[in-house]
């Protein structure tokens, strides 16, 4: 059963609403058949939870322990190991932009970039992510210039900048970086 409108002044916002809706039905078009475009459909506030359970999924599945942060300083202990997880979908002009960076208790930063039909990771160490923001690499958030609360990254995967690219890039890479960071480190002993 469709619905009519009969009011003259909603027939003319449905029509307007109609128009827009080609705009945005284009930025979406890339994502159809994608098996993540489930995720470009949640409510933002859920987003990052999704993010968090698929990087947890896939640690799992590639034989590294996962388990929750017991505080708000870090979503997981990968292998041990205090991570942040950020993740972000292809923004319309080709870039993800990891948001909402803090200096809190973690050690590994890992940023999961979803596209429509391939994914892209980085792992950074979070001392080389505050060297990064102190020397302007990437941006504060909030506030401006003297904001200092918040950072994002921004990374284009086709154009990733020099100074990104030991820390991953493609999901194996980034797993791989993954694993050199929660490595146990030997300690060398006078026995």
């Amino acid at each position: 059963m469709t619905t009519q409108i009969y009011d003259a002044e909603v027939q003319g916002l449905a029509g307007i609403s109609e128009t827009l809706s080609l705009n945005y039905l284009e930025d979406n078009a890339a994502w159809v058949g994608s098996p993540f475009a489930w995720i470009k459909n949640q409510p933002s506030r859920r987003v990052g939870a999704i993010f968090e359970l698929l990087v947890s999924e896939w640690c799992t599945s590639r034989g590294l322990q996962v388990a929750r942060s017991p505080d708000s300083d870090a979503d997981r202990i990968i292998a041990g190991v205090r991570t942040e997880i950020k993740g972000s979908t292809l923004w319309k002009g080709g870039t993800y932009t990891f948001q909402q960076i803090r200096d809190q208790n973690y050690s590994i930063l890992l940023c999961l970039g979803i596209s429509p039909f391939n994914a892209h990771c980085w792992a950074i160490p979070k001392a080389t992510v505050m060297q990064w923001w102190q020397d302007g690499k990437i941006r504060s958030q909030h506030g401006g210039a003297s904001g200092s609360d918040t950072a994002w990254l921004s990374v284009s995967p086709s154009a990733t900048p020099a100074w990104l690219q030991p820390y991953g890039g493609t999901l194996g890479a980034g797993l791989a970086q993954l694993r050199a960071l929660t490595r146990p480190r030997r300690t060398l002993s006078n026995d």
